[in-house]
């Protein structure tokens, strides 16, 4: 089924939820097979075991259509950082990633959230329409600003990471 294009989902087939440790390797393979930063497959099971309140699965009966993996650093408990968003290209242009951040964003864990950051590099077009959409929707400010310098990263050819901050929100 990969690479054809799914009809539309309705709201009602959509299922959000935590991710359990069984959803570690289907999120691997979809960011696998992506165009996205691929993580070794433990980072995606730590995600699911320990960090299941503030990471969202979507599934399509039990496809995994997309998933957020994210955290709230110890440091700024007031901010949930959002590490990876990823949407299966079949299910891509249907809302998912805005639904998976409302989604987090509704829960009792991120009560007292006021601020969502996540890093995007440049180029990355979708995930910049994504985050500046999600502060539009929300009625609060995008800040840009370079967290990462490529010099930063081994090697050649990483881009910059940027850090979108977008708040204050008002979670309550």
């Amino acid at each position: 089924m990969k690479g054809k294009l799914m009809p539309a989902i309705e709201k009602e087939t959509l299922t959000l939820t935590k991710p359990g440790v069984d959803d570690g390797a289907a999120m691997w393979e979809l960011v696998n097979n992506s165009s996205l930063d691929l993580n070794s497959p433990y980072k995606y099971l730590m995600m699911c075991k320990f960090f299941a309140d503030t990471c969202v699965t979507a599934k399509v009966e039990d496809r995994l259509a997309g998933f957020v993996t994210a955290f709230i650093p110890p440091e700024a408990d007031d901010t949930v950082f959002v590490w990876q968003v990823g949407v299966d290209s079949s299910f891509r242009g249907q809302g998912i990633a805005s639904r998976m951040l409302s989604e987090l964003m509704s829960r009792d864990v991120c009560r007292n959230v006021r601020y969502l950051e996540a890093t995007v590099t440049p180029t990355n077009d979708a995930s910049d329409s994504l985050f500046k959409g999600f502060a539009r929707r929300h009625e609060v400010d995008c800040e840009i600003k370079t967290c990462f310098p490529s010099r930063l990263f081994p090697g050649n050819g990483h881009e910059s990471e940027l850090t979108y901050r977008i708040g204050p929100l008002n979670n309550k």
